[in-house]
């Protein structure tokens, strides 16, 4: 504590170590002094309980060595992966990491980005599933790097990484029809997503490809989360009590159908085969466990952590985008369907050399 009773400052500290104020302020600053001068200093200030100003300092100096990460939902288990990835490539380099759930309001996002302005973030990796004419005009004008995990224009200035969700809908259909399925339910995110729109133009193509004509009475739209798919699934098997399997745009939904065949006494996968999308944790989770589209989060979350740090530590160059191709990982959900041939066992379909990627723009 200090005598003075108030706040320790760098002249209370010079006076209890002995120095001169301009040898505490090299000391404090990390600017190098005799070790005899730093040892002095250094208890001094333990003695009177000073805390640096971490703030005021990278106010003066321009770096926080602070990164945030904005994401929709911090419960979904495929930003999680994320996360993890994001600080086994930053928290090495000595950045810390800020979490921001935007619950996907826009203008939550938008804030996000304008915030930079504040200096209390050398940059951002900003997720979101809805992207606006305002959120291409703030990223074009943001203060500090960010990097989109997600879909952009082309002509987007922004570093970005995306998931091809078009493709990775498409393999889980083709697996179901492969396992002898005709009937083939969807159960969407909001449509007006990005992801949202872009599942759809893969389960459509995936059912004409195998020459199936989509049936609209065979899609429910409704918002992520275990309990939306539970009720979700409920909805479609009284209406439609001939469907014999049901592809989820993520493992939350697949996980609430699970649950909706169990309540009706609906075996898994004889029944009904499941699949979801993201291959996350919960895929394991389930009973029996899920077939399930590995849209590449973990990959999309090094990928942006690296493009953001070599945005802060190596200047200037070309704008990237990077597309993380689908893989289906299969599972005892579908595994066994009746009509097809037992599946190997827990098996991962490299997608990557059966059009991995696609055009520029339409992938999330």
């Amino acid at each position: 504590m200090t005598t003075s009773g108030g706040p320790p400052t760098v002249e209370t500290i010079a006076e209890r170590a002995g120095v001169s104020i301009a040898s505490v302020s090299r000391v404090l600053n990390g600017h190098g002094a005799r070790p005899n001068t730093v040892r002095r200093v250094e208890q001094a200030a333990a003695e009177l309980g000073y805390v640096p100003n971490g703030v005021a300092r990278s106010l003066k100096g321009g770096r926080t060595r602070q990164l945030t990460f904005a994401m929709p939902d911090v419960g979904n288990p495929a930003y999680v992966s994320m996360v993890r990835q994001i600080q086994a490539v930053t928290k090495p380099l000595g950045y810390r990491l800020l979490l921001h759930s935007t619950d996907a309001v826009a203008e939550d996002e938008l804030d996000v980005v304008r915030s930079l302005a504040d200096r209390t973030s050398d940059g951002l990796i900003l997720c979101p599933i809805r992207v606006t004419d305002a959120h291409l005009e703030v990223l074009a004008r943001a203060a500090r790097p960010v990097v989109v995990i997600g879909s952009l224009p082309d002509a987007a200035a922004v570093d970005s990484v995306r998931a091809d969700s078009v493709h990775g809908t498409a393999l889980a259909v083709r697996h179901l029809v492969e396992r002898g399925r005709r009937r083939i339910a969807f159960i969407n995110g909001p449509a007006d997503t990005v992801p949202g729109h872009n599942r759809a133009l893969g389960y459509r193509a995936a059912l004409r490809e195998a020459g199936l004509t989509p049936d609209p009475g065979l899609t429910v739209t409704t918002e992520f989360g275990i309990e939306a798919g539970t009720r979700a699934a409920h909805r479609l098997l009284q209406a439609r009590p001939d469907i014999d399997s049901v592809f989820c745009a993520n493992d939350q939904l697949a996980l609430g159908a699970a649950h909706a065949a169990h309540d009706r006494g609906l075996r898994i996968p004889d029944d009904l085969a499941v699949v979801g999308m993201d291959d996350s944790e919960l895929a394991m989770a389930g009973q029996p466990a899920l077939t399930s589209v590995d849209l590449g989060s973990a990959e999309r979350g090094r990928l942006a952590a690296q493009m953001l740090v070599a945005r802060l530590e190596g200047g200037d160059h070309p704008v990237r985008c990077e597309t993380v191709p689908p893989r289906l990982a299969v599972r005892a959900s579908t595994a066994g369907v009746r009509g097809a041939a037992a599946a190997p066992g827990p098996a991962t379909a490299d997608a990557a050399d059966a059009g991995g990627r696609v055009a520029a723009g339409s992938a999330s």
